[in-house]
């Protein structure tokens, strides 16, 4: 399967939204367009996994490093994920202890209020 990413601006935040799998094949694809934003000067984001089939630990790897990029500047990363397939891998990597996780962009949005 591919993987497909798409930017959106939704008040202050990109919202960049994926699809398909994320693993070591096309995570460095999810990297570029992650620090292409913040390169751009945003570092408030928000990353949509609704519809993401498969992450691996490379693509958790391109979150974590992700959030310490926006974290530096000041900024913030939260993910939305209601998927329990995918949620289970934050629970057992302990990753939904450092990453905001929520059901929708607007609840993500509302996070920061």
């Amino acid at each position: 399967m591919d993987l497909t990413i798409t930017s959106r601006a939704v008040d202050e935040f990109d919202v960049i939204e994926i699809g398909g799998e994320i693993d070591v094949y096309t995570a460095p694809r999810l990297r570029e367009t992650i620090v292409n934003a913040v390169e751009a000067g945003q570092n408030r984001l928000i990353i949509d996994v609704q519809q993401v089939q498969f992450l691996d630990s490379t693509g958790l790897g391109v979150l974590v490093g992700a959030l310490k990029r926006v974290r530096a500047d000041g900024g913030s990363l939260d993910i939305v994920c209601t998927q329990e397939r995918i949620l289970k891998i934050f629970e057992i990597t302990g990753l939904d202890k450092v990453f905001g996780l929520h059901g929708s962009v607007d609840e993500a949005r509302a996070a920061h209020a």
